[in-house]
């Protein structure tokens, strides 16, 4: 666990516009944790997409209540329940690429809970890039936690005294929307319970095509 209280501060710094998203699994609440030490007011982008779990909304309202969030929830102008059915590229376009690259363009630095041992698409993340909006504007992605492992995220929680999303408790490891999030198929590939495993990413994290 190397982030420090300083490195943070130092990154919020440099930001007039700073913002982080938060699908408030244990990575995502541990760096809003740490955040709020040196940004109490930091805008937690939650993308609302019609598909949540009641336990992820539950637990995205308490959470929001007992640390004052300054919570932003993001969704689409025109929602299409179901669409995963038909097209989970779709789907997730429609409900979390657009909303949040449309939100994007106010800020200058995103700060993601995003690890490297997560996936194989996230193996080469850098803690600190330039991130490419479809418009074209660079903003920086910042990823304090981009070394740590599950250990660490937990081991955290747990000396903090902060409460996890329950799911994780029934058998979930990467936690989305119920429809296309299962228990991992593979136990030794936390995300492989996502989307059937016909995919890694749903598009949020891949850099727009120059």
């Amino acid at each position: 666990m190397t982030v420090s209280a300083g490195a943070l501060a130092r990154a919020l710094g440099r930001s007039s516009a700073p913002c982080i998203t938060s699908s408030f699994q244990a990575e995502c609440v541990v760096l809003t944790h740490m955040l709020l030490a040196s940004k109490p007011d930091i805008p937690v982008l939650f993308l609302e997409t019609f598909h949540h779990f009641a336990e992820t909304l539950k637990y995205r309202d308490e959470l929001t209540a007992a640390w004052n969030l300054n919570l932003v929830n993001l969704k689409a102008a025109e929602p299409k329940v179901g669409l995963w059915q038909t097209s989970t590229e779709q789907c997730c376009a429609l409900h979390k690429v657009g909303p949040l690259f449309a939100a994007l363009e106010q800020y200058d630095v995103w700060f993601t809970a995003l690890r490297r041992e997560q996936s194989p698409s996230r193996a080469n993340l850098q803690e600190i890039e330039p991130f490419r909006l479809p418009s074209g504007k660079m903003i920086q992605r910042v990823s304090p936690l981009a070394s740590w492992t599950t250990k660490d995220v937990w081991r955290y929680a747990k000396e903090h005294g902060i409460p996890l999303l329950p799911l994780y408790d029934v058998g979930y490891t990467s936690i989305g929307c119920e429809p296309c999030t299962t228990p991992p198929l593979d136990p030794d590939n936390p995300r492989s319970g996502r989307w059937q495993g016909q995919k890694l990413e749903c598009g949020i994290h891949i850099q727009a095509k120059s």
